[in-house]
Parts: C-alpha cells; sequence; structure tokens
C-alpha cells in the first residue's frame, strides 16, 4: 500500500471523527491529509506529503478555523421596525374583516384586516400578526378563538 493510500485513509478517518465532534479541526486536518495523499499520488516523496500535510494544518488552524468561528458566532440579525410586528400577538380592537379593523400590537393602534379575507375576526379576540402591508397588519385568529365566517 503505497504511501498517498494511507494519507486518505487518514483523511477519511478524521473526517468521520469531524462528523462525530463538531470541532471544525479535525475536518480541516482531514483536507490537509487529502492534499497530501494526493501530493503522494502525483509521486512527491514522504518528506513532501509530510510538508504538505503540515503547511495545509497550519493553515487550516490558524487562518480558516478562526474565520468560520467569527462566522458561527455572530448575532442573529435583529428585526425592527414593521419586521419586528411580525409573530407577535394583537388583540382585536374592533371586528376585523376584509373592510378592515383595528388592532393593537405591543401597545399601538394598528389598522387591520385578516390574512383570510373570507375570515371575520370579533372584537377582543386574540390573533396573531402575519405580515405588515403598508400600515396594516394582516392577522390570523389564534386557534381556539371566537371566528366568523365572512357572508
Amino acid at each position: 500500500m503505497g504511501a498517498w493510500a494511507v494519507w486518505l485513509l487518514i483523511a477519511a478517518l478524521l473526517g468521520i471523527a469531524e462528523l462525530l465532534t463538531l470541532t471544525f479541526a479535525l475536518g480541516l486536518l482531514a483536507v490537509a491529509a487529502l492534499a497530501a495523499g494526493l501530493t503522494g499520488a502525483l509521486g512527491l516523496p514522504l518528506a513532501g506529503q509530510l510538508a504538505v500535510f503540515a503547511a495545509g494544518s497550519v493553515a487550516g488552524i490558524a487562518v480558516v478555523r478562526p474565520i468560520a468561528h467569527r462566522h458561527i458566532r455572530q448575532p442573529p440579525p435583529l428585526r425592527t421596525g414593521t419586521a419586528a410586528l411580525v409573530g407577535r400577538e394583537a388583540l382585536t380592537l374592533t371586528e376585523v374583516s376584509r373592510a378592515g379593523g383595528r388592532a393593537r400590537i405591543g401597545g399601538e393602534e394598528w389598522s387591520a384586516r385578516p390574512y383570510d379575507p373570507d375570515l371575520v375576526i370579533p372584537a377582543g379576540a386574540a390573533a396573531d400578526v402575519l405580515a405588515i402591508e403598508g400600515a396594516t397588519a394582516l392577522l390570523y385568529p389564534v386557534p381556539g378563538g371566537p371566528v366568523e365566517e365572512s357572508p
């Protein structure tokens, strides 16, 4: 068995270990071992293969891993403005139908329509904000609350 085959076996074992541990370091070492195996298959002597493995390992651990960790640890994007209202619960102040209505969302009064135009949400019902179109909230009643079908 040639040295290149040993490198490929090492790369496969490191790849499997990465899948089990999710450290991202073993995956980079697997890539370095794969590069060393490919250089061995091209006929580079063992010293050259070791140099390729060492250079690939150092480059991966010192350069790629910190960049990947920075991207993984970024905070989730903040939703602001009307996007922050989507998913919140609203309280209908008036009957909300296809013709319109009013609802209180987060302490503010909004014009509202039902998301499904065939629904009528009675006053005082809880509803979820599914979308905001301009200055109008599109609402869907919370399951279990009173809902009427429009005529």
